[in-house]
């Protein structure tokens, strides 16, 4: 199986990257989330930012508008959202599809790989990856700053 921070994906600028590639040689523990504006847990990013800004740790954002419409906005009104309301400066990437037909390579791979298989349920669902592509899951009612306790 390719490991998880090598599969490519498109970032809020239409160019394709990695996981692997956001974080560079400095990061040995990414952090991947499905995220919305407009839900119950969107006052997670400010855990996700507090986390983000720990040595070694790269958290990337992932918009997705599958679940109760939550994430109706442009990639432009995503990234104002964030950045003023919880002073976001980690990486927000292109809004895509999480689960069923259309899901990303990246989330395919993510919820195959992780012990609690299965199809994403809700809007920030984060994965925890390590440098060798081994993944833990994690649901939406997981606070951020309890994933690298």
């Amino acid at each position: 199986m390719t490991n998880p921070l090598d599969i490519g994906f498109t970032d809020m600028d239409g160019n394709e990257t990695t996981l692997r590639a956001l974080g560079g040689e400095s990061t040995s523990t990414w952090v991947v989330v499905n995220v919305a504006s407009a839900c119950g847990f969107t006052r997670q990013y400010a855990g996700l930012q507090t986390l983000s800004e720990q040595d070694g740790v790269t958290v990337v954002g992932f918009p997705c508008n599958q679940f109760g419409g939550q994430e109706p906005g442009t990639h432009e009104e995503i990234c104002a959202f964030t950045t003023e309301k919880f002073q976001v400066t980690f990486p927000l990437m292109a809004k895509i599809d999480v689960k069923g037909d259309d899901a990303a390579p990246l989330f395919q791979a993510l919820t195959a790989a992780s012990e609690n298989t299965g199809n994403i349920r809700w809007n920030f669902s984060k994965f925890v990856i390590d440098s060798e592509g081994s993944v833990t899951r994690f649901g939406s009612r997981d606070e951020p700053e309890d994933l690298l306790a």
